[in-house]
């Protein structure tokens, strides 16, 4: 009870809500890559690929429903493992932000995935029947990925 009392006198439950979310979000990250670890002796035998899509506005519950109902098993089907989907808690990011983490072999594997993924039939026509009022996506950052010799996946 006394420390709770030291708590609240240092502030420290008047945190912004940004920083709640930051912390949350990379605990959520580091915990599913722990779950994932490989041997610490391994180099890693994998690559993960962090994907931020920025929908148009008015689009995201579209995109959300898209990656639900087809995507995902598309992705799969082109050895494209989906390690998580995420959609921020705060504004304006809630609005126009939707994140997800790809495990691939390597980066070469990666780039062949993407390549058999853009050319599959089906995902070409549930991109066609998804986009028939207009675009899902303003614009799309990603980033590949190599955990660090500290971190705790491997």
């Amino acid at each position: 009870m006394q420390t709770l009392r030291k708590f609240r006198a240092m502030g420290a439950f008047n945190l912004k809500p940004s920083y709640v979310l930051s912390f949350l979000l990379g605990g959520t990250f580091m915990l599913a890559f722990s779950k994932l670890g490989a041997s610490n002796a391994q180099p890693p035998s994998h690559v993960y690929e962090l994907r931020l899509y920025h929908p148009h506005e008015g689009k995201l519950d579209a995109l959300k429903a898209r990656f639900g109902d087809h995507t995902d098993a598309i992705f799969r089907r082109h050895n494209m493992k989906s390690i998580g989907y995420w959609s921020p808690e705060d504004a304006p990011d809630s609005q126009n932000l939707f994140i997800y983490i790809l495990e691939h072999p390597s980066r070469q594997e990666a780039e062949k995935n993407w390549a058999a993924f853009q050319a599959d039939p089906e995902w070409k026509k549930v991109k066609a029947e998804s986009e028939a009022n207009g675009l899902l996506v303003d614009h799309i950052d990603h980033y590949f990925m190599d955990p660090t010799n500290f971190s705790a996946l491997k």
